[in-house]
């Protein structure tokens, strides 16, 4: 792996990363609470992984904000391909914000 590729890398592995951290650390002492299959941190971390920080994270944002009592619940991959429309200076059409993938 060259120098650049590495770099490219740095922002994805740290947000990674951070999820890392939740998943060791605060996860066990709040427990499982979530309303989707994967859960979030799984989630958010095939997000990330997928498109990157800036594309997976406004993803991660939108799973987080459903993820709530009165939010939705069931089985919600991440997408294969980017959303239609979704551009960096577009953030906001990264996430599924209404609903799940599951029939």
């Amino acid at each position: 792996m060259d120098y650049a590729s590495m770099t490219r890398r740095l922002p994805r592995n740290a947000g990674r990363a951070l999820i890392w951290i939740y998943r060791h650390t605060l996860s066990p002492l709040v427990g499982y609470n979530c309303r989707h299959l994967p859960t979030c941190s799984v989630y958010g971390d095939e997000a990330i992984e997928r498109f990157g920080l800036w594309g997976g994270g406004w993803m991660t944002l939108a799973r987080l904000l459903r993820c709530h009592p009165w939010g939705t619940s069931g089985i919600d991959n991440v997408p294969l391909t980017a959303p239609p429309g979704a551009r960096w200076y577009l953030p906001w059409r990264y996430g599924r914000w209404r609903g799940v993938n599951a029939p």
